[in-house]
C-alpha cells in the first residue's frame, strides 16, 4: 500500500490536506508531490469542494525538496524529472488554494507557498529558498513567483543569499496575508476558506483566472480578460440568484450554473 504523506480531511466545502513526512520534516518527495497533485485534481473536479487549504507540521510546513533524490540525478535524469511537470498541474487547480504555514518553508516547501492564491502564516513561520548554498536555484517556480511577490530588491536578496525571512517580514513584503498565533493558523486559514467556499463557484473560477491573468500579461490584455470573465459571468443562474438575494435581504443559494 502507498504511504500516505498527504492526509486529506474535509469540513462541509473546505478540503485540508496536510503534509505528512514527519522523518523527512515534510519534504516534497516526488511521490509526495504526485500525491498532493492527485488529491487537488480529485478536489478540482468535485462539486462539493469550494476551497482547499495546504497545511504542514507546528515545526515544518516543508523543508524543501527530497535531497536524496537530488543527489542521485545526473544530468539527463534532471532533465527527464517528471517534477515540472507535476507543478504544472498544480499551478492548473482552479479553485482557491490556501497555505496554513507554521514553522519553516523553505525550498519547494517556500514555492509551494507561493503557488498557493492566499498564505497565511504563524509567527514561528520562516520563508525561504536556501538553494544557492547548494550550488543550485530555485526550479520550482520560486525565481519568477517571489519576484513577482515581495518586489525586486527582497527577492534578490532571499535567492542570492539563502537566507530565510521570518514572518513579520514576509507580511510586509506581501509574502503572506496575515500572521497568527501559531495554535490558530489552520483554524484561522480554515475559517478564510469557508467563507471563500460560500460564493459562487463560477465567479471564484474567474475570479482567481482573472487574478492570475494579471500577473503574466500586460494591464491591456488583463482588462480585456477581466471584462470578458464579466460578462460571461452575466449569463449565468448564481449572478441572478446574487443579486436577487442581496435584495430579498437574504442567504444566496450558489449551484455553480
Amino acid at each position: 500500500m502507498e504511504t500516505p504523506w498527504i492526509l486529506r480531511e474535509q469540513q462541509q466545502r473546505v478540503v485540508t490536506l496536510t503534509l505528512h513526512r514527519p522523518d523527512a520534516r515534510n519534504a516534497l518527495s516526488t511521490a509526495c508531490l504526485e500525491q498532493l497533485v492527485y488529491q487537488l485534481e480529485q478536489a478540482d473536479s468535485d462539486a462539493d469542494v469550494g476551497a482547499v487549504v495546504i497545511a504542514g507540521a507546528a515545526r515544518f510546513f516543508a523543508a524543501g525538496a527530497d535531497l536524496r533524490e537530488l543527489q542521485q540525478q545526473d544530468v539527463a535524469a534532471t532533465q527527464l524529472d517528471q517534477r515540472p511537470l507535476l507543478w504544472q498541474r498544480l499551478a492548473q487547480f482552479s479553485k482557491p488554494l490556501l497555505a496554513a504555514v507554521n514553522g519553516y518553508a523553505l525550498g519547494a516547501g517556500c514555492e509551494l507557498a507561493l503557488a498557493c492564491d492566499i498564505t497565511l502564516c504563524g509567527e514561528s513561520a520562516r520563508f525561504g529558498l536556501p538553494e544557492i548554498t547548494l550550488g543550485l536555484i530555485p526550479g520550482a517556480g520560486g525565481t519568477q513567483r517571489l519576484i513577482r511577490s515581495v518586489g525586486k530588491s527582497r527577492a534578490y536578496q532571499m535567492v542570492l543569499t539563502g537566507e530565510a525571512i521570518d514572518a513579520r517580514c514576509a507580511l510586509q513584503a506581501g509574502l503572506v496575508s496575515e500572521v497568527c498565533v501559531d495554535a490558530l493558523t489552520l483554524e484561522r486559514t480554515q475559517q478564510l476558506a469557508h467563507r471563500i467556499s460560500q460564493q459562487a463557484p463560477l465567479a471564484l473560477r474567474a475570479a482567481k483566472q482573472a487574478l492570475k491573468q494579471a500577473q503574466e500579461t500586460s494591464l491591456s490584455q488583463g482588462l480585456q480578460m477581466e471584462r470578458q470573465q464579466f460578462v460571461t459571468l452575466a449569463a449565468t443562474e448564481d449572478r441572478r440568484e446574487g443579486i436577487a438575494a442581496f435584495f430579498e435581504k437574504r442567504t444566496p443559494n450558489y449551484q455553480g450554473r
